[in-house]
């Protein structure tokens, strides 16, 4: 069974999208006995089908690790609760609480395949497992608190949240400017009387690969003179426009955000392991 490969925001996506689309006791009561918590959510009608889509919800938030056997497999409960939702979607449907689900998805890794001939939907991931979204973004966000990168750490949560309501511009500045600011912290962090003699953006990039740091490998291409490299070449994908009408703007948008996760962990593990490396033995 795979880590849990959802964040709460989903997994609450989930929960509201249920209680909109449940229209009966029988219909949740079959839910319940399938997740396997039919002890903690009684089949009777003493609770309303809101109020037992919310003790559900909180159960799942709960025990959201817990093994249950489907059967699609073993999953976490909060997966077999996530996937219950999902059949749950249409492929016409206008519904709000749907939206912010599959945009949910989309950011924790997953896409919706849309069944033919009435079949329900199924749950994709659309990366491999090693990527494991969530737990980049939990990762990303424990380090920068840890380096005490506070401002990197805003614009990550703005960029988040304007992705969660569909503006998808406003996300892609802001992915931006956080990994923009990372790099400025990083530099910060590692020669912080050289950094502040330097101006910040491109000039804090080419110190953090210069011979006497060597934290960016022109090696292996992060950092090139020309502005060729894996970073130089992020940053001006980063910084084409990206707000149009139509899906494939909220594809690109998702797929900036996925690129700048994975890349700022991998460079805050360089940093890390960098310290550690750094402090003397025992």
């Amino acid at each position: 069974m795979r880590a849990q490969p959802f964040t709460r925001p989903t997994i609450v996506a989930a929960n509201e999208l249920l209680a909109e689309a449940i229209r009966s006791h029988t219909q949740i009561n079959k839910m319940v006995l399938r997740l396997g918590l039919e002890a903690e959510i009684p089949d009777d009608t003493s609770l309303g089908i809101e109020k037992k889509c919310d003790r559900l919800g909180r159960t799942i938030l709960d025990r959201a690790l817990v093994p249950v056997e489907t059967l699609d497999g073993r999953f976490s409960l909060a997966e077999a609760f996530v996937r219950e939702a999902v059949s749950l979607a249409e492929q016409s449907s206008s519904s709000i609480r749907q939206r912010d689900l599959l945009r949910g998805l989309a950011r924790d890794g997953y896409v919706v395949v849309w069944g033919e001939w009435r079949a329900p939907p199924k749950l994709r991931a659309a990366l491999p497992e090693e990527v494991d979204l969530p737990a980049a973004d939990d990762e990303v966000r424990e380090l920068l608190k840890r380096f005490g990168f506070t401002v990197p750490l805003r614009h990550l949560d703005q960029a988040i949240e304007a992705h969660t309501r569909g503006d998808w511009e406003a996300a892609n500045a802001q992915l931006r400017t956080f990994l923009e600011g990372l790099f400025n912290d990083i530099a910060r962090s590692i020669d912080p009387s050289r950094a502040a003699r330097l101006q910040e953006g491109i000039n804090m990039r080419q110190m953090l690969a210069d011979n006497s740091i060597e934290f960016l490998a022109i090696d292996r291409k992060e950092w090139t003179a020309d502005g060729r490299s894996y970073i130089e070449g992020l940053f001006k994908m980063l910084h084409t426009d990206g707000s149009h009408p139509g899906l494939s703007d909220e594809d690109h948008c998702t797929f900036r955000l996925h690129v700048v996760l994975v890349t700022a962990r991998t460079f805050l593990r360089r940093l890390q392991q960098g310290r550690l490396s750094s402090l003397p033995p025992g």
